[in-house]
């Protein structure tokens, strides 16, 4: 049962609006060296056309800093700096043109240091996340759920007594329970915009499977503004794994919606290469096509689907909400499903 929620106010991040009703945003971090500006722009490119609304890049030194005015003229989407320990590279970010800023104040140090970004950030309208983890919670605070929250809460206060709102919070931790324990106390408290993940979540399958339960349980609760898949892995992976999760809880659509049976002793084809031959075929088709097994219950399962296929022996059928409408040989089956969706999705298709 959804608990009673805040609603959250808005942020501009670069013009993206963050919070108070917009669609919950899709977030990666490069994994290049940002000085190296060239590489780090043909990174932020890929995921750009991956899908990624903002990009976070790590800020380590003064050269970091600096090249984020090239950067910047060279991508569409806003950038974020990400800062640690040194408050005098989150002015620089600043300066250089970054959109919005990532600090760890656990890490920053002195108040008049957080005094004087606060500053810069509020002259010139720079929204701030305000990221606790678990892992830096400052001495005395307890390594639990109530420990990053009052972290948060005591950085926040200082903010708000600086006269600066525009704020972004999250609470990240390792531990699943621990993360989305900690973002149901906090909802009820702030009304700020919240930015999910799983820190440290691990390599592509466990990462995942831990940030979809993570993040997805908190969206299903109506709790989160932009999320990030955190994975030890191609930040591209990140950016798709967190489509996929908006697309599951029907939040956001971009691209391929695919349902595909779990195959069974009554498939007489290769429904595992067949799922993902239309997977990769048809992979930026705005559609939910599914790919069934066997014609026995495969449309009907599938009825909700835009279109769908099914296998049987040397032969398949196609499908459209749950009617079929065609009968081919098996060989001609993507050919002829390809035909259907030239007619539903021809510009993404190449067609005229």
């Amino acid at each position: 049962m959804q608990v009673p929620l805040l609603k959250k106010r808005s942020i501009n991040i670069g013009g993206l609006p963050i919070g108070s009703g917009a669609p919950v945003s899709v977030q990666s971090m490069t994994s290049t060296d940002t000085k190296d500006v060239k590489s780090t722009v043909a990174q932020i490119k890929k995921l750009e056309d991956a899908g990624c609304e903002l990009i976070r890049v790590a800020v380590p030194d003064r050269e970091a800093a600096e090249a984020i005015s090239a950067i910047k003229k060279q991508i569409k989407i806003p950038l974020i700096a990400d800062i640690h320990f040194d408050y005098r590279l989150a002015i620089e970010a600043i300066r250089q043109g970054a959109d919005a800023l990532r600090l760890n104040p656990g890490n920053i140090g002195k108040r008049e240091h957080v005094q004087k970004v606060v500053g810069i950030a509020k002259e010139r309208q720079i929204p701030v996340r305000i990221g606790v983890n678990a892992g830096s919670l400052e001495k005395g605070l307890p390594y639990s759920a109530d420990g990053l929250v009052q972290s948060a809460l005591r950085h926040i206060k200082i903010f708000e007594e600086l006269g600066f709102d525009l704020i972004k919070v999250s609470l990240k931790s390792s531990d699943v329970r621990l993360m989305v324990e900690a973002y149901r106390k906090i909802h009820k408290i702030i009304d700020y915009p919240l930015h999910l993940g799983v820190t440290e979540a691990g390599t592509f399958k466990p990462g995942v499977i831990k940030s979809s339960i993570g993040i997805g349980s908190l969206l299903l609760d109506g709790i989160g503004d932009t999320i990030r898949v955190s994975l030890t892995e191609d930040p591209l992976e990140e950016v798709l794994s967190g489509w996929e999760i908006l697309k599951a809880l029907n939040l956001r659509q971009r691209g391929l919606n695919l349902i595909s049976c779990p195959t069974c002793g009554r498939c007489k084809i290769d429904v595992i290469t067949l799922a993902k031959q239309v997977e990769e075929r048809f992979k930026d088709v705005p559609l939910t096509i599914a790919v069934m097994g066997c014609p026995v219950n495969g449309p009907g399962e599938a009825r909700h689907a835009d279109i769908g296929i099914a296998g049987a022996n040397g032969e398949g059928y196609i499908f459209k909400k749950g009617e079929i409408v065609a009968r081919v040989a098996f060989n001609e089956l993507l050919g002829r499903l390809e035909q259907e969706l030239a007619k539903a999705a021809p510009v993404v298709l190449g067609q005229p």
